[in-house]
């Protein structure tokens, strides 16, 4: 991946994808927030660098809201936090006038991002989303950024306590959802995947 810059990467400016923000802005905590709009980006960075053609309001908006059911007064007791965040993405679709089948497509790309892998040709979005917020929570694949851009991100949106007060929320999702992919994700080594995380040791 060479040659990436924040400048290159198209960042969309329709009204939905400002009221999305403005949503996110108004529940997520900063360091959610941030850790969103970060999501956002190593994913339209990956998607450029790779030629994988995305639309960069979907996935704007489903980087946005992927961990909004996280958020206590989003929460479910009775489902997944990702299913819950789907659920909370397609009502606001439905308010900002998108069509049926592009509200159904939110909602899976955001359920998605839990999968442990997303075919590219029939989720490009899910399959962005999906690298990008392995990337950001455990480091997955973070040395294929280049450090300057890397380093362009962390300052643009600094990580803040996420690596902290993400790891809380899993727990807690674990916890009151043993059969959730948080709870799956607690068990198999979670907390020491996130510490060995090299965005925070750049951070």
């Amino acid at each position: 991946m060479k040659d990436i810059s924040l400048a290159a990467l198209p960042v969309p400016d329709t009204r939905t994808a400002a009221a999305a923000l403005d949503v996110a802005a108004a529940h997520l905590s900063p360091a959610l927030l941030n850790h969103s709009l970060r999501a956002y980006l190593w994913a339209a960075a990956r998607g450029t660098a790779d030629g994988v053609p995305f639309d960069p309001e979907l996935l704007y908006v489903a980087a946005l809201f992927h961990d909004i059911g996280l958020v206590p007064v989003f929460d479910s007791h009775t489902v997944a936090f990702e299913e819950a965040g789907g659920h909370v993405a397609r009502v606001f679709a439905a308010g900002a006038g998108w069509p049926a089948e592009r509200r159904a497509r939110l909602s899976d790309v955001i359920v998605r991002h839990m999968w442990p892998r997303v075919d590219v040709t029939a989720d490009p979005e899910g399959h962005l989303l999906a690298r990008a917020t392995a990337t950001e929570v455990v480091g997955k694949e973070a040395d294929a950024y280049p450090s300057r851009f890397r380093d362009e991100v962390l300052d643009r949106y600094p990580r803040l306590d996420l690596a902290t007060s993400f790891l809380a929320c899993f727990r807690d999702q674990a916890a009151r959802k043993p059969d959730s992919s948080a709870a799956g994700a607690v068990g198999s080594g979670l907390a020491e995947r996130m510490a060995a995380n090299p965005l925070d040791s750049s951070a």
